[in-house]
């Protein structure tokens, strides 16, 4: 990679072990194991008003949160995303399973169907930034920042975006893990594996 195709990490935001943290400041900590209860707390302390924020699956909660904590300057409509996460929609598949499962109490939801595709979280935080772009959601065994630099890269090298919004959201049983960070062609953090692979382990 020549020197004027170099990209710069700007601001990394990590959700984990009930704490918010960005850029490696404590934004919130809740006591609480519980993930819906943390992501309600967590709504409230950062003063966050959107209603339809209680409507999403756990999986969109999770990545609506890290998005939030990075995109509150960001007034880009061409930033891309690029996802990714081990579980796909898992954690709402089942609580869509269990809905059907019962053929004599057959309820299925549309409320909780609708969720049942993992790049919707990606849609919930278009609608709430208005962000017209580029995205994708990968499904993977871990995080892999080398697939994720690179694709960045690519995007914001070919005039496709001029910032991209990255992020590992996985939740699945009240376990998550969300690591979003922004990509930009100015910054002082190198956009790289070696840089990702740190900030993801700090």
């Amino acid at each position: 990679m020549t020197l004027e195709n170099q990209n710069y990490i700007t601001a990394i935001c990590s959700i984990r072990n009930n704490e918010i943290i960005l850029d490696g400041k404590l934004v919130f900590k809740t006591e609480t194991l519980d993930f819906s209860d943390f992501s309600k707390k967590a709504y409230q302390h950062l003063g966050i008003s959107y209603p339809k924020f209680f409507k999403m699956d756990n999986l969109s909660k999770l990545a609506f949160l890290g998005a939030e904590m990075l995109l509150q300057n960001e007034q880009e409509s061409d930033m891309a995303l690029v996802f990714a996460n081990r579980s796909s929609s898992l954690d709402t598949d089942v609580k869509y399973q269990k809905s059907i499962a019962d053929t004599a109490n057959y309820f299925p939801s549309p409320a909780v169907f609708v969720y049942t595709l993992p790049n919707i979280c990606i849609g919930e935080i278009s609608i709430r930034h208005q962000l017209k772009s580029e995205n994708s959601f990968f499904i993977f065994d871990a995080f892999n920042p080398q697939l994720m630099a690179n694709y960045a890269d690519v995007l914001i090298n070919t005039g496709k975006a001029t910032k991209v919004l990255c992020g590992w959201t996985e939740i699945f049983n009240e376990e998550y893990n969300a690591f979003l960070y922004l990509v930009a062609a100015e910054g002082t953090l190198t956009h790289n594996k070696h840089s990702l692979e740190t900030a993801y382990n700090e």
